[in-house]
């Protein structure tokens, strides 16, 4: 194992076959056995058969390998834990489990069945066949002489004697190592004691070498003699040859003779003429490579003239009409080998101009002064660096494009605020440096006026940006449209070679190889095409080519046969016309894709307008500001937002969001505030309420009036006439008359300022819905504690609740009543249609309204209810007539007739004495009853008929009642 490792320096993994060398090449049949790898295999020498995968000490010296392995297999597989030692030579050296042990397939190795040898066996059965046939038929001959055999061995044996060293090819005596191995320098060292063995070695060694000639001398001796016989026999046939030589040398000149005269006769001049013409044609070759040279010398200053006037599509176009040139037909010029990597160079240095320059004309283009129109600067400027930009398939100019979109959005709205306050003088910008600082200082007329200001200059951004991203769409989808019509095309093609291939097979490709057409036509029958083609492919051999490829057309034009590329024309909508070539590098969907991320574009800049126009918003509203503004104020914002969001919808094709989000927030506030601020208006008046009568002004009337048209408006105030105008007493309302109190008054101004704000501000109908509710459950609620429940004495501060200030609060509730259809419509037409749930609450309100209503009444007629049960309660039926106690109840009719009659209408009135009526007759009927008077035509029916006649006669007299059904005859008890 040592051995095998250690290193020597003389190379010696070919010195084992030295001396065998011819019998192995006589047996190259035999695969050699493959030696262990050396340590120091050679380093490779560019034959790939020199490579190998063998372990290095140098390359793996750090590295454990299977050649570190030194444990002995048998000592590791030996089990010494077993008790006793088999018999059997496995299990003795490797353990009891060896032979029952079962080996596990490897996963890495198929498994080998007679199945995989089918196909050899198929091919070697002929074989071995043919080759018992033929050793059936030609048997072995013993031709080796037995004794020549014998020789043969004995030399052999002899040889192999002589060291493999003397044997080697390129042994040499020069060489120190060789020279070392043969004569060892310890033979010739004479000093101290050794002298006489080393002469005796050395005496040795020269007798050895004696020895090693001889046996070589002997064998050369006996090869000559095994061949003496043929060496004699070539010598007596040397003259025979010399005769045979010589004859032929006669004939051999006679014939070069006659061929001579043939060529000079009849060949030189033809096989000139051809040479002259292989010579021109190779000449105009050469020309036109020249030529070609030439103009390829000239792309650099061209192209830097192209790049000086920015026409980059053209400067591309010419690099890669050139570079396709260097690599077909200039292929293999010394002089242009760094020309391709130029080229390369100057593309990516226009890439990188093209960049720049789009970032420049985005800058420009957005960055120019906003007016109204919406020209676009530079279209042709702006089609070729698009077009350019697709060619080298740049598509980031998006990017770039949005990048500055948000950098001058910026600047939009910076440099409108330092317009507006630069005109402001109140405003001093040496005291407040900060811009937003010096914002906040303005009212609300000037910061209104810089916010249109805004949204007029992001209007007109967007619409020029719209323009900008069309011309670049469409030069997308013409590039889209021309890759669809180029396959389109190849589809047509591909149909019509299909049909065309019906051609006969044999003379399309004698077509097709030119050089054959001469041997299956003759030269009467041969086609001009294809004679033209075999005067071109027919050159002569010794002619030498001007170039690499100077077999190709004989006229070389600038651009190859594949560089020729198709173009179409094509127009913008702006009427610009651009040549769309076949080598665009983008696919469908990438263009697909370009052309949705240009749309995308327009998409992010009405959102970019609109984040920039909510942080303008949020940066006043820190202190406040648009929290306090009146209703007027904020209905003017929010159509101003609203109209600016409408208008970038149109311009941009999609809503955004965040304008909306933010209006809706500060609507939302104003809401809150604004139902606040009317609450507690409602509140205090209702707590002031004396609930008396109150005169109607006449601008009340006209917003009455307004409504009763269909609309729901607050009219405009009309100075002049309302002072001519008196106030009135009555509320007219669609020909009723309405007693109401100035709170209701105003409360019905204030519904109409709810319903007003719906229609300016429609994003918070549901809000305003849901706070006019409110509102209105807070007036009934209240009012009903204030007179129902007798609060107003304490908040007031009034002596009693009457008569007239119940009526006066049922007629009040009845005129709310009476507008709530009205504003419910008014809602609805409002209301999305999954909103209508909403309108509940109107039911509800109203239910809640005709109940306060219905407790109002029942409130008037428990009030006479008491007054009748405490004056019959003392009834007694006696003389005179009428008695005390029906004058009582005739005049207290008559004054609850009085308070209620001016206030409510004449059937409500009718309907409520009815009721009274009706609990009059329970009392009477009951005190009758109690003092046994019957309807039997006595005395005391006699009485209490004058009586009863007096109260009907006293009621029916009141106004509005004298058809009224009193139906007296139920005081009586029936008979049964």
């Amino acid at each position: 194992m040592a051995s095998s490792h250690s290193s020597s320096p003389v190379p010696q993994s070919n010195s084992s076959d030295a001396f065998f060398k011819k019998e192995m090449d006589a047996s190259k049949r035999f695969r050699p056995v493959q030696s262990l790898p050396d340590v120091c295999p050679k380093e490779p020498t560019g034959d790939p058969s020199n490579l190998c995968d063998s372990p290095s000490l140098v390359v793996d010296q750090h590295r454990w390998t299977i050649y570190h392995s030194k444990v002995n297999l048998p000592a590791a597989l030996n089990d010494p834990r077993l008790a006793k030692r088999e018999s059997d030579f496995f299990t003795k050296t490797w353990g009891v489990d060896f032979v029952d042990t079962e080996v596990t397939p490897s996963f890495y190795l198929p498994q080998i069945t007679k199945e995989h040898f089918a196909l050899y066996q198929q091919e070697i059965t002929p074989r071995e066949k043919i080759h018992e046939k033929c050793k059936n038929i030609c048997p072995p001959k013993d031709t080796f002489d037995r004794t020549l055999l014998h020789t043969h061995d004995k030399s052999r044996r002899d040889l192999e004697q002589v060291p493999k060293i003397f044997m080697k090819p390129d042994f040499a005596l020069e060489d120190s190592i060789t020279f070392n191995a043969v004569l060892p320098w310890s033979h010739f060292n004479t000093a101290g004691g050794k002298g006489n063995r080393d002469a005796a070695s050395s005496k040795l060694l020269q007798e050895k070498l004696s020895h090693y000639l001889d046996i070589v001398e002997v064998n050369i001796a006996h090869q000559i003699s095994l061949r003496s016989e043929a060496f004699f026999h070539a010598m007596t046939s040397q003259h025979e040859l010399q005769d045979y030589l010589r004859k032929t040398s006669q004939a051999v000149k006679l014939l070069r003779e006659k061929i001579s005269k043939i060529d000079k006769v009849m060949c030189e001049g033809s096989l000139r003429v051809l040479r002259l013409s292989l010579t021109r044609n190779n000449c105009i070759k050469a020309y036109n490579k020249l030529k070609l040279m030439a103009t390829v010398h000239q792309t650099q200053p061209t192209v830097q003239l192209l790049l000086s006037t920015s026409e980059f599509v053209g400067a591309l176009d010419l690099i890669a009409t050139t570079q396709e040139v260097l690599q077909q037909e200039l292929q293999g010029i010394h002089s242009f080998r760094h020309l391709g990597s130029q080229l390369c160079e100057l593309e990516k240095l226009i890439d990188k101009m093209m960049i720049a320059e789009f970032s420049t004309y985005a800058r420009n283009d957005l960055n120019r002064p906003l007016e109204d129109d919406c020209q676009i600067l530079e279209e042709e400027r702006l089609v070729s660096l698009v077009f350019g930009l697709l060619k080298q398939r740049k598509l980031n100019f998006c990017e770039i494009y949005g990048d500055e979109m948000i950098i001058t959005a910026k600047n939009i709205i910076k440099q409108c605020v330092v317009n507006t306050v630069s005109q402001i003088e109140e405003i001093d910008t040496e005291v407040v440096v900060k811009l937003a600082d010096q914002m906040r200082m303005m009212n609300f007329p000037q910061w209104f006026d810089l916010l249109k200001n805004i949204f007029s200059k992001f209007t007109i951004f967007l619409k020029r940006i719209k323009a900008t991203l069309n011309i670049i769409r469409s030069v997308v989808l013409l590039v889209l449209d021309k890759n669809q019509k180029t396959r389109d095309l190849e589809d047509t093609l591909q149909k019509d070679s299909a049909k065309d291939s019906t051609v006969d097979t044999e003379v399309a490709y004698l077509t097709h190889e030119g050089m054959f057409i001469s041997d299956a036509f003759g030269e009467g029958d041969l086609p001009p095409v294809a004679a033209d083609t075999t005067s071109q492919r027919n050159i002569s051999p010794n002619s030498e080519p001007c170039s690499s490829d100077s077999v190709s057309e004989p006229e070389c034009t600038t651009d190859s046969s594949s560089s020729k590329e198709q173009t179409s024309s094509s127009v913008t909508p702006g009427g610009v016309e651009i040549m769309i070539s076949d080598d665009m590098k983008l696919t469908d969907l990438e263009l697909g894709r370009l052309a949705n991320n240009i749309q995308e574009l327009l998409y992010n800049a009405s959102d970019i307008c609109h984040d920039r126009s909510v942080k303008f918003l949020m940066a006043r509203a820190k202190d406040g500001f648009l929290e306090k503004l009146n209703s007027s104020e904020f209905v003017a914002l929010s159509r101003l937002m609203e109209g600016f969001i409408l208008d970038t919808e149109q311009v941009c094709g999609r809503k955004s969001m965040s304008l909306r989000g933010a209006l809706q927030s500060q609507a939302n506030k104003f809401v809150n505030r604004f139902h606040e601020e009317r609450k507690t208006k409602l509140s205090l008046l209702l707590d002031n309420e004396r609930w008396k009568q109150a005169e109607v002004p006449a601008e009340f009337q006209d917003l009455v009036d307004s409504v009763s048209d269909g609309r729901i408006s607050l009219p405009e105030k009309k100075a002049a006439a309302a002072e001519e105008r008196k106030p009135a007493e009555f509320l007219i309302v669609e020909g009723q008359k309405y007693a109401t109190v100035g709170t209701v008054l105003l409360l019905i101004r204030i519904i109409l300022e709810y319903c007003q704000c719906v229609d300016n501000i429609p994003s918070i109908t549901t809000d305003m819905l849901t706070r006019l509710s409110d509102l209105l459950k807070y007036f009934n609620s209240r009012s009903c504690q204030l007179v129902l429940g007798a609060g107003a004495l304490q908040v007031v501060g009034l002596k009693t609740i009457t008569t007239k200030n119940l009526a006066l609060s049922s007629r009040c509730l009845q005129l709310i009543v009476h507008y709530i259809p009205i504003i419910r419509a008014h809602f609805e037409a409002r209301l999305q249609p999954k909103q209508f749930s909403m309108l509940r609450h109107f039911d509800h309100i109203t239910k809640d309204y005709h109940d306060h209503i219905a407790e109002i009444s029942a409130k008037l007629v428990a009030i006479m209810d008491s007054l009748f049960d405490k004056l019959l309660s003392k009834y007694e039926v006696k003389a005179p007539v009428p008695s005390a106690c029906f004058r009582n109840i005739c005049k207290q009719m008559a004054k609850m007739h009085e308070a209620i009659y001016d206030l409510l209408p004449e059937e409500q009135t009718q309907m409520l004495f009815l009721r009274i009526n009706a609990s009059y007759k329970l009392h009477l009927k009951r005190q009758l009853a109690h003092l046994n008077v019957v309807n039997d035509g006595g005395p005391q029916n006699g009485l209490v008929t004058a009586d009863v006649a007096f109260y009907t006669g006293n009621l029916q007299a009141l106004k509005g009642l004298n058809n009224l059904d009193l139906n007296m005859a139920e005081i009586w008890e029936q008979k049964r």
